[in-house]
């Protein structure tokens, strides 16, 4: 059901949410980010900029509802990320 990258979100410490995750990069705590494909671009464009001008490696889940469930969280989400 889930991917390797996925497998690894569940059981780290994470974020979810853009205001999260943006946070999490300008502090520089986040190692790895995961985008939901189906997210609104208007969303996750931002997050993708900040994580290519921060060097931080982005992974994608298929729907947003997967990578709520990876979180562990009973909600869809966009984004998320290890910290």
């Amino acid at each position: 059901m889930f991917d390797t990258a996925l497998e690894e979100l569940r059981g780290a410490d994470k974020v979810v949410g853009v205001k999260s995750l943006r946070k999490a990069l300008s502090d520089r705590r986040a190692k790895l980010v995961f985008i939901a494909s189906d997210a609104d671009p208007a969303l996750v464009q931002p997050i993708e900029a900040l994580c290519a001008q921060s060097g931080v490696r982005v992974e994608y889940a298929a729907t947003m509802k997967l990578l709520g469930t990876a979180c562990g969280i009973s909600v869809k989400a966009a984004v998320a990320a290890i910290v």
